[in-house]
């Protein structure tokens, strides 16, 4: 305990008859100045990502940000089915590039994908390689490589999916490449959102040559967060018309494509639905899928996720997820069904992430020419990204 002197007894008595007068003379409360909070302590994780954005400045004409943009996802798999087992550790993703904002309304972005699973080469593509402009919240345009969003898990970063994959029902009714070499405008306008792109159905690992035919991508969307009181509620129908080519190998052999998509989020729970069909050409028989996906924080940390996808598909023109087909080897049935169990523990959001997933899959093949499957398989894995 402190004893105060009088001198500073005689300060202080003072200062409270000097600020009550002043009261008095203003005829107004007066209040003491308040306290300035102390700034609030980055966590190790702030201080590590904050690496990755070594330059800000909102005021120089020409830079205003310069960032380096990246993810690493290693994972472990274990599949074991009737028809045989398969198991290892892969890389499963690995990106490193950069980011810079210009003249307050451009984005250059460049962004490659290594080989560090088998590094011979080390270099395997470009994912992002754009120019956008930034006109407004309306009008956004972007030339050169970049995403290609389509579906639920199909407009989901695979930075921020809550399952350890994207679901069948995407890679079946999908692109094999995420990235596609085209122009694109989108935008919002209140509630309202939309996208329209035309890009090249050719697989070339840089910006293709235009020679595989092409595909148009329309999206149209509207958030219903305000009617059903939500954190978010947004509606997606999408289409995509592709030209047929026999020398398409980006995109699967689809003339039409269509989903319907809704993702919901309000306090701890989540559920995304995806409803998707295409008309295939050549060799590719028609697909319907369905996708439903309820999510759930156990803790602000842990979010529990189950996921149900069904699939039918003319011909016997449905593909295995990406695992099983190191057991099927290219197979194809004609009626899938996926049940999924998952647990994300969130460290640092979705930038670092552990999550794990138990999935039980099984294929008909009214055909009867190999690609009938029933197995169960686990995915563990790390997702980092900046």
């Amino acid at each position: 305990m402190t004893l105060m002197t009088p001198q500073r007894l005689t300060v202080t008595t003072l200062s409270a008859l000097c600020l009550a007068g002043v009261s008095a003379f203003a005829g107004t409360d007066a209040k003491a100045p308040a306290a300035v909070e102390p700034a609030k302590e980055k966590s190790v994780y702030d201080k590590i990502w904050s690496i990755a954005k070594p330059y800000k400045n909102e005021e120089n004409p020409v830079i205003q940000e310069f960032a380096f943009s990246g993810r690493a996802q290693f994972e472990y798999f274990n599949t074991d089915a009737d028809q045989g087992s398969a198991e290892d550790w892969e890389v499963r993703r690995l990106r490193f590039g950069a980011k810079m904002k210009l003249f307050e309304k451009w984005v250059l972005h460049g962004e490659a994908d290594l080989n560090a699973q088998d590094p011979n080469p080390f270099y395997n593509k470009l994912t992002d390689a754009y120019l956008q402009y930034q006109h407004s919240d309306l009008l956004n345009v972007t030339l050169g490589k970049h995403a290609v969003k389509f579906g639920l898990d199909g407009s989901t970063s695979s930075k921020e999916l809550i399952t350890i994959d994207r679901s069948n029902l995407a890679n079946n009714l999908w692109f094999t490449e995420e990235y596609a070499p085209g122009v694109s405008v989108a935008g919002d306008k209140g509630n309202w959102s939309y996208f329209l792109g035309w890009f090249t159905s050719d697989g070339n690992p840089e910006f293709g040559d235009f020679d595989a035919g092409t595909f148009v991508l329309t999206r149209v969307g509207y958030n219903f967060k305000d009617a059903l009181k939500a954190d978010n509620a947004q509606l997606w129908v999408d289409y995509v018309y592709q030209t047929p080519d026999e020398n398409n190998d980006a995109t699967r052999p689809f003339e039409h494509i269509g989903s319907v998509n809704f993702l919901y989020e309000k306090g701890k729970f989540g559920l995304g639905t995806d409803v998707k069909a295409g008309s295939g050409y050549g060799d590719q028989g028609d697909v319907f899928g369905v996708q439903f996906m309820p999510s759930y924080y156990l803790t602000d940390k842990v979010q529990a996720v189950f996921r149900y996808t069904y699939l039918n598909g003319d011909d016997n023109s449905v593909r295995f997820a990406r695992y099983e087909n190191r057991i099927m080897d290219k197979a194809e049935g004609d009626n899938y069904q996926e049940f999924y169990a998952g647990i994300n523990w969130f460290l640092y959001g979705h930038k670092l992430k552990f999550q794990t997933g138990l999935q039980y899959a099984m294929m008909d093949d009214s055909a009867n020419d190999g690609g009938e499957y029933e197995g169960w398989q686990v995915v563990t894995g790390i997702r980092i990204s900046w």
